[in-house]
């Protein structure tokens, strides 16, 4: 029965599947090809998801992506990395963090790109990378001065999301996780 409701999900949009799985899940194809595996980071750990308020068209992504420039990097090597280093990721090296739509994003959106680089100065954040075809950009970390972060980036034409990874186990939903 799940597995035909992940069939069908599919039919919905390359990545519906994603939100049937334990909330880590290892996506290949359009993203609609899932693998359940077993979250490579602790429940707790905390993110900031900034997402500017203008959009971008997945099609137009798409049609900028050039293929010849897409990673040479092996998909389960990258993988693994996360796996291995589960207990400290900030010590996964920013190059494993790809996403091949972020060049044509960026070449349609280029504040995205400068919102990205801003981001990077922010001390705190252990990782940056955009999700998808865009726009929102996720940093794993939050800021040392939280204060500060608010006041420059809130004053922008942006949402900004203070969030923590989730995962269930097999056969329940989604519960708040325990305070760290």
């Amino acid at each position: 029965r799940f597995s035909k409701m992940v069939e069908w999900s599919a039919d919905l949009g390359s990545d519906i599947t994603f939100f049937l799985s334990r909330g880590t899940a290892y996506c290949t194809g359009r993203g609609e090809i899932m693998t359940p595996i077993d979250p490579p980071l602790d429940a707790a750990t905390e993110l900031v998801i900034v997402k500017p308020n203008v959009g971008l068209s997945t099609p137009t992504v798409f049609k900028s992506l050039e293929y010849d420039k897409l990673s040479d990097l092996d998909p389960d090597n990258l993988l693994e990395q996360f796996i291995d280093k589960s207990e400290t990721i900030a010590m996964v090296d920013d190059r494993s963090f790809v996403n091949d739509l972020e060049p044509p994003a960026f070449k349609n959106l280029p504040e995205l790109k400068q919102l990205k680089e801003d981001l990077q100065k922010v001390k705190g954040f252990h990782h940056i990378m955009m999700s998808g075809s865009g726009t929102s950009i996720f940093c794993i970390g939050n800021p040392d001065d939280t204060e500060a972060f608010e006041k420059e980036f809130l004053s922008r034409d942006l949402q900004v999301f203070f969030a923590q990874f989730i995962s269930r186990p097999e056969g329940k939903w989604y519960e708040k996780p325990p305070p760290s």
